[in-house]
């Protein structure tokens, strides 16, 4: 056995092999991790992004529904005050009838009185007449004397 031909020949075997990877097979291992570092690195800052939008959205939706409670807030406050104003403005046309009410009674009311004294007055002009006429066994002709049982009444 050689020496010189067992050691040199793997060697050169080796140096070769080393040769043909460093050329051939390793820039394209290179590139490719290059490309994986890359993606990987893109990855991470993408997913950094959308944290940062996550928490932006989040801020937006917060303030949103902040401005979604004080419309609703002052939809119910406009709600409230037309429901008071409109209960005011029943409270007003119910006084308002009530009165209207009142006055038609009180009309009404000193329309019969008016209506009682004229019956009234009729009565006792008739049942003055019926005593007079008693009184001078005659009958008192009413049509004739008309005039005298309005003085009459009227002084009643």
């Amino acid at each position: 056995m050689n020496f010189g031909a067992t050691f040199w020949g793997p060697m050169i075997s080796f140096a070769l092999f080393v040769w043909f990877t460093m050329k051939y097979v390793w820039p394209p291992i290179q590139k490719a991790l290059a490309d994986r570092q890359k993606q990987i690195a893109d990855g991470l800052a993408a997913g950094e992004r959308g944290k940062q939008e996550l928490e932006k959205a989040k801020d937006e939706i917060d303030e949103m529904l902040r401005e979604a409670r004080q419309q609703a807030s002052d939809i119910i406050n406009q709600a409230n005050k037309r429901q008071e104003e409109m209960i005011e403005e029943a409270r007003a046309d119910a006084r308002a009838e009530a009165e209207r009410i009142l006055t038609a009674a009180r009309e009404e009311v000193g329309q019969e009185v008016q209506r009682a004294r004229e019956s009234l007055r009729k009565e006792v002009s008739q049942l003055a007449l019926q005593a007079s006429g008693q009184i001078l066994k005659r009958e008192v002709d009413a049509k004739a004397h008309a005039d005298l049982i309005d003085q009459l009444a009227r002084q009643l």
